[in-house]
């Protein structure tokens, strides 16, 4: 999907780590939430509270998932997944455009 219809965006942006990560909240319609962010590369690390569904519109990155060892290399298109209540790493290497869908 290119784009979403009938929702609500939240209009204060999320700002991390001085700003080098950023995103706005979209509610849909059916209740559900997503972010569109942009993160500049770096490393970082993130905690959830919540399943988290990232879709990777556009750059190059490095994840480290919880219980996992190996870093995986993520590209534009590509999407991963991280368990609800979990820390997991990740390391950009040029400005990451992404959708981030949250679940319960």
């Amino acid at each position: 999907m290119s784009q979403f219809e009938n929702v609500t965006l939240v209009k204060a942006a999320n700002i991390y780590f001085d700003g080098k990560v950023t995103s706005r909240t979209v509610l849909r319609a059916d209740g559900s939430r997503v972010t569109l962010g942009i993160m500049l590369p770096g490393d970082y690390e993130f905690e959830t509270a919540e399943k988290e569904i990232v879709e990777v519109l556009a750059g190059d990155l490095e994840v480290l998932l919880p219980n996992e060892s190996e870093w995986r290399k993520i590209g534009s298109g590509d999407v991963f997944e991280i368990p609800v209540d979990s820390k997991f790493l990740l390391k950009i290497e040029t400005v990451m455009d992404y959708i981030c869908s949250y679940t319960t």
